[in-house]
């Protein structure tokens, strides 16, 4: 492997052992190698460190206590000597052998800051259920996310030169702060026009949804002003009245 890989692949793991085999098997089934593979786990008590050494596809594997997903992240970004960065959650798949491969053309193509692409939802079965609701835009800017995160987390590749430290303040939506962050600093950003990521379609809390809701309205306000956030929340909360009344959701 070169000293430094074009990929740093970081998978963020706790208590993960049902979950990871398919993430790790997604990485070892890559065409393209011209990667590091970094697992950092939160001092899990399964066999989910036992399987991340057993994969061939990862470089190293650190578990120890963290401070939640987004400390963990930190602890990977830091550690990472890829030239761009892929968050890939346990749970979550790159979506065919020759993902890596595309995302590589393209930033050879284009030597982009960011490079980003589609979403695919799947089950505990990996059985495809829909496209992300949100889809990516054919031209992605930082005002794009004034709409909301649409680009999913793990579709969303950043050159590490310019990629800041996640927010610890925001527990639970500290990468669409990241995201929105990356945006500002990038001077170039470029569609794949390729779905990237198989995203596991768990649900959610809906305690943890609601933090997450308030957490991002305050991002908005933040990056994009409180009176236009608000007004866009309005017009959010018309048009879904409209759908359910016209069974339109």
């Amino acid at each position: 492997m070169m000293e430094s890989p074009l990929f740093s692949i970081i998978t963020i793991t706790f208590q993960a052992e049902a979950t990871l085999p398919a993430t790790l098997q997604s990485v070892e089934c890559q065409t393209f190698t011209d990667y590091e593979y970094l697992v950092v786990d939160g001092a899990s008590t399964d066999g989910t460190v036992a399987l991340a050494r057993a994969s061939r596809a990862v470089t190293s594997v650190t578990s120890e206590p963290d401070r939640g997903l987004y400390d963990a992240m930190n602890k990977g970004l830091r550690r990472a000597k890829g030239r761009y960065l892929i968050f890939l959650n346990a749970g979550d798949a790159l979506h065919a052998p020759d993902t890596l491969q595309k995302i590589a053309r393209s930033i050879e193509k284009n030597d982009p800051d960011i490079v980003y692409g589609e979403t695919a939802l799947v089950d505990a079965q990996r059985r495809f259920v829909a496209m992300r609701r949100l889809q990516a835009p054919e031209v992605l800017t930082v005002k794009s996310f004034r709409m909301g995160m649409l680009v999913c987390h793990q579709a969303f590749v950043v050159r590490r030169a310019i990629a800041p430290e996640y927010d610890l303040q925001y527990r639970y939506s500290a990468d669409y702060d990241w995201c929105i962050r990356c945006m500002l600093a990038a001077r170039t950003i470029t569609n794949t026009h390729e779905t990237l990521v198989d995203y596991l379609n768990e649900g959610v809390t809906t305690a943890n949804r609601k933090a997450s809701l308030r957490e991002r309205y305050a991002i908005m306000c933040r990056y994009y002003g409180t009176l236009p956030t608000f007004v866009r929340h309005l017009w959010f909360a018309v048009r879904f009245a409209v759908a359910r009344l016209t069974g339109r959701e």
